[in-house]
């Protein structure tokens, strides 16, 4: 069975996309869609002369909704980052700009009769997943963001490199929204085969100061070149091989939990039908304070962009 990938977005992120699924070879059709068709042509064209030096094939479509249709992941990448400069570091600058622009593309994703799983990875994300699965009618397991993947994985290089090791040595999450309220769930993480909680004391280990430093570690790399795109695109890739594979993978996702009635980022196993399962972990009372805070606020901002879209704003 062929493998059909779209990517819906071709900026820095969604080229960063791109690029990394047809350098690997990871689908057969990948169909790329932006409202530049200047450059979404030009990638295309760049990525079919990049081909003769790699090993697989990847047939391109472009600016095609109605390959939609038999897809099995779309992933939406579409933002507009200028929004973010001199924003005070908050991924919520982008929400006026991306409410509007999600409602129209999701609309016509339904209208192609997509009926795979989403992959958002568009700012504020908890937020944006809420539209898509509201817009598409899709089922709530079916539509998930990349949420704290990214923000767990800086965690994990962070505490790393405090440790001299290799960051797939770190296991843990990072949970809540990806944005200012999420937080490191120390409670979570292990390292060298004990709790980090109990390694910090041993080794003299700031937890605060590390929490800190994966939570900022996105607007560093934004100060320095005004975008972010590496670590998330491959977050988004990863998510969606997990899908394609059916690989079962417990992955700290934007998902909907009906416990604080939002998409909010919370370990959830991940295969080919999207959640199919979501873990219960047993958090700290404070955990669960910042998770609930995490949690309003998402919801409070989903209620906003909701009253903005039935003033036609």
């Amino acid at each position: 069975m062929s493998r059909k990938v779209a990517v819906i977005g071709m900026g820095n992120v969604g080229a960063a996309v791109a690029h990394y699924i047809v350098a690997c070879g990871f689908v057969d059709d990948l169909v790329l869609i932006d409202k530049n068709e200047a450059k979404v042509k030009a990638d295309a064209l760049d990525f079919y002369d990049a081909m003769p030096n790699l090993k697989n094939h990847t047939n391109i479509f472009v600016n095609d909704y109605s390959q939609l249709e038999d897809a099995d992941v779309v992933v939406s990448a579409l933002g507009n980052i200028k929004l973010q400069d001199n924003k005070d570091d908050d991924r919520f600058a982008e929400l006026p700009f991306t409410r509007v622009q999600v409602r129209e593309v999701a609309q016509k994703i339904k209208e192609s009769g997509f009926h795979g799983k989403m992959v958002v990875i568009t700012n504020p994300v908890d937020v944006i997943t809420s539209i898509y699965q509201e817009v598409t009618g899709l089922p709530k397991n079916h539509v998930i963001g990349t949420g704290t993947l990214l923000d767990s994985a800086r965690m994990k290089r962070a505490v790393a490199q405090r440790l001299h090791l290799d960051p797939r040595s770190v296991t843990g999450y990072n949970l809540g929204e990806h944005g200012n309220s999420q937080f490191t769930a120390w409670s979570t993480v292990r390292v060298l085969d004990q709790p980090i909680t109990e390694l910090a004391k041993e080794r003299g280990l700031d937890l605060d100061s590390l929490d800190h430093e994966a939570r900022v570690g996105g607007f560093t790399v934004f100060r320095g070149k005004k975008y972010t795109n590496y670590g998330v695109a491959t977050a988004a890739v990863r998510l969606v091989n997990t899908i394609l594979s059916d690989a079962h993978t417990e992955l700290p996702v934007s998902n909907y939990r009906e416990e604080y009635g939002t998409y909010l980022s919370y370990p959830a196993v991940v295969g080919r039908d999207g959640i199919l399962e979501q873990v219960q972990l047993d958090l700290t009372d404070e955990e669960l304070e910042k998770l609930q805070t995490s949690a309003n606020y998402i919801k409070q901002k989903y209620a906003e962009s909701q009253e903005a879209a039935k003033e036609g704003k």
